[in-house]
């Protein structure tokens, strides 16, 4: 069973999505062939091109590595790969777990050792799909907030005022330089980007942009 964070059971804002904690790992068994799912708490494509490369060579003799994966919140970059099965036989139906459990932001590659018995289409599609939520199942689905970054620079005699208002509203600063010319670039939960952005923009000669 999928394990849930108690505060999804409460959600209300539409700055929050729900993801995976961490890895995990499932497995289905059909006539001799094992497959073997693996789902990924991911941010970039990037991560996910190393994952699988780390997989091809921790299963070099496997017969396919399939994945399906989502990639952003508000518009996700989505992708289901087969590796030589037939056509929707695998990338589709692990894709279908990551929208049944309807989480992003993830990444679920299947190994398949083949038993010497074709499975068929049917069977195929029901192998990866089992897989691929075994591996959620061991897993807990948490909540998140989409984050807003912006970039500030501003002259070092507001240092005091700016920083009262990271503390305040609760910012993530992510880099800092405290110069004669001061910057700053941070993170902030989107439903507060407007009201910081509106505190910041008060302080003499501030400049803020996304970033």
């Amino acid at each position: 069973m999928v394990k849930f964070a108690a505060s999804i059971f409460n959600r209300t804002l539409l700055d929050t999505f729900l993801t995976i904690q961490q890895t995990s790992e499932g497995l289905y068994k059909e006539k001799g062939s094992r497959f073997i799912a693996y789902a990924y708490p991911v941010e970039t494509v990037d991560e996910v091109k190393n994952i699988l490369l780390q997989l091809r060579k921790q299963y070099h003799d496997a017969r396919h590595i399939c994945y399906a994966y989502s990639i952003g919140i508000e518009t996700p970059e989505t992708r289901a790969n087969d590796d030589g099965e037939p056509s929707g036989t695998a990338g589709k139906p692990i894709h279908g777990v990551i929208l049944s459990n309807k989480i992003n932001n993830v990444l679920i590659a299947v190994v398949r050792y083949f038993g010497g018995v074709k499975l068929g289409a049917s069977g195929l599609i029901n192998a990866y799909r089992e897989a691929a939520a075994d591996a959620i199942s061991n897993n807990e689905v948490i909540e998140k907030t989409i984050q807003t970054a912006f970039c500030i620079s501003f002259e070092y005699p507001f240092v005091n005022d700016v920083m009262r208002i990271m503390k305040e509203e609760e910012c993530n600063i992510i880099t800092q330089n405290f110069d004669l010319d001061c910057a700053i670039r941070f993170n902030i939960r989107k439903a507060n980007a407007d009201k910081v952005k509106t505190r910041l923009e008060k302080i003499e000669r501030i400049k803020i942009d996304n970033c």
